[in-house]
């Protein structure tokens, strides 16, 4: 498994591999001209994680397209055979819509999701 450092831009999330946390961040924007190419990186670094590592994936996104929903469908679908994987879902208090999406992933992959409401003043 090895290191992953992808830097933000207008348009898309940062998205890094924090070893010292065993942790997978991503955050910002998600509505990139073409989400299987910007996602491709991720999905394939994830199907290097062996099955017995703990990882903490962390979806701090504060919006995200159609097409950015689906490949992190298939992202969490790839580390869903990790043994000790959890998923932090961050949301503003003021984004139903937000929560509602992690609550979907939550219903539709075989991963426990644990939902962290963040004041959107902060």
């Amino acid at each position: 498994m090895g290191t992953l450092h992808i830097a933000s831009t207008v348009k898309t999330p940062e998205i890094k591999f924090v070893p010292e946390e065993q942790a997978l961040v991503l955050s910002g924007r998600s509505i990139p001209e073409n989400a299987v190419d910007f996602y491709r990186p991720v999905l394939d670094w994830a199907q290097s994680v062996p099955k017995d590592f703990k990882l903490k994936v962390q979806v701090q996104l504060e919006y995200f397209n159609t097409s950015s929903s689906k490949c992190l469908l298939d992202l969490f679908k790839r580390l869903e055979a990790i043994d000790t994987l959890e998923v932090l879902w961050y949301f503003d208090a003021d984004d139903e819509d937000m929560l509602e999406a992690g609550e979907d992933y939550d219903h539709i992959v075989g991963v426990p999701f644990k939902f962290v409401e963040v004041d959107p003043g902060v």
